[in-house]
């Protein structure tokens, strides 16, 4: 099973959603950099369960422990092992599992594959498989804001069709974190809330789109031709739980363009080159130019619903399933530092990898 993620700045996540704990080995962090478990906890209390009304009610802190790779309070250049303690699993609501496939969640496909799973919460399929990324992406944005002056942060776009207006090069952090649903747009946050807790009420679930942006990205970030810079942030947002689709910059709404239309000019002004325009996302030819990189990615409904659905169980005869246990009516709110962490993980291991050819 593939679980190592990077070239240089690479991780490797580890767990099951209700085994001992998750965690994660980064291998590749810079020594003397100063890290505690105080710069990785404030994102695993984004992304942790039971944070407000509107997510998943399982209890858990997710207090992070750091096991290896530092000596007072300083990065030794070796392997970082975090982990972090499971304390509110409960695999007997998952018992109708062990025998019944749910509905567009993963069990069908690893028991063909492998033929074994942990039925229990899905094992690694969960989302809590992603408390390893983001430890990881804590880091790796500490690095990239100390080292190289780059800024990632991501928000929820849109919640079916409830889309907010927002502008990547002026969004703020406290804004994103202003709302339990981690919208910068208020007043389009309070319709989405609504919205999730109709759903959450009739036991169903709701999709929708987490933008991510990064500032300060320096020109030359990227690796031609299979490495480049898109590709390699596409694969890692959709290599997240439940992600569907992905676009950078103008993304599919591009085709209604001309190409005079679409083209990002360049100006100069003082030894600085820039675009007048951004359809680019930030990146040409894989290759960062300087400009706020900004994508999308669709993230689809919630698989677990309250409803009795058809399935097949292990013997491939024809039952119903009705799902049960404790689940996001919408996975938007922690999905935000999960798409953060994604995009720190791709640019730190750009950032070292560029520095390692160039200079």
């Amino acid at each position: 099973m593939a679980s190592i993620f990077g070239q240089l700045f690479r991780i490797t996540t580890w767990g099951e959603s209700h085994g001992g704990g998750v965690g994660v080995v980064v291998d590749g962090c810079p020594p003397r950099l100063k890290l505690s478990e105080a710069d990785i906890q404030p994102d695993l209390d984004r992304r942790r369960p039971g944070q407000s009304k509107i997510v998943s009610p399982r209890q858990e802190s997710d207090t992070v422990q750091i096991l290896s790779g530092t000596f007072e309070g300083r990065t030794l250049g070796t392997p970082i092992c975090l982990w972090v303690k499971n304390t509110d699993a409960r695999p007997e609501a998952y018992a109708e599992m062990k025998t019944r496939f749910r509905p567009s969640h993963a069990d069908f496909t690893y028991f063909a594959k492998y033929g074994i799973r942990n039925w229990q919460g899905g094992g690694r399929a969960s989302a809590r498989e992603t408390v390893g990324r983001v430890a990881a992406g804590a880091i790796a944005k500490k690095i990239l804001r100390e080292r190289f002056g780059v800024e990632t942060l991501a928000y929820v776009k849109q919640v079916q069709k409830i889309i907010a207006e927002v502008d990547p090069d002026r969004v703020k952090f406290k804004d994103v974190e202003s709302n339990i649903v981690r919208c910068p747009d208020r007043r389009t946050a309070e319709k989405m809330i609504r919205l999730i807790e109709r759903m959450r009420r009739a036991g169903d679930t709701v999709g929708g789109i987490v933008e991510g942006i990064a500032r300060g990205v320096p020109t030359g970030w990227g690796e031609p031709v299979f490495d480049k810079l898109e590709a390699d942030l596409a694969k890692a947002m959709l290599s997240l739980p439940a992600s569907k689709a992905f676009e950078i910059g103008s993304g599919f709404g591009g085709i209604l363009l001309t190409g005079r239309q679409h083209n990002d000019p360049f100006r100069a002004n003082r030894g600085r080159v820039f675009t007048t325009t951004n359809f680019s996302g930030g990146i040409q030819g894989g290759i960062s130019n300087g400009q706020t990189i900004f994508f999308r990615v669709a993230f689809k409904p919630v698989a677990t619903v309250m409803h009795p659905q058809n399935t097949v169980d292990v013997h491939l005869h024809n039952t119903t399933l009705k799902g049960r246990g404790r689940h996001d009516p919408c996975v938007l709110p922690r999905a935000v530092p999960m798409v953060e962490a994604m995009t720190a993980l791709v640019l730190v291991d750009h950032a070292l990898r560029h520095r390692a050819q160039c200079g």
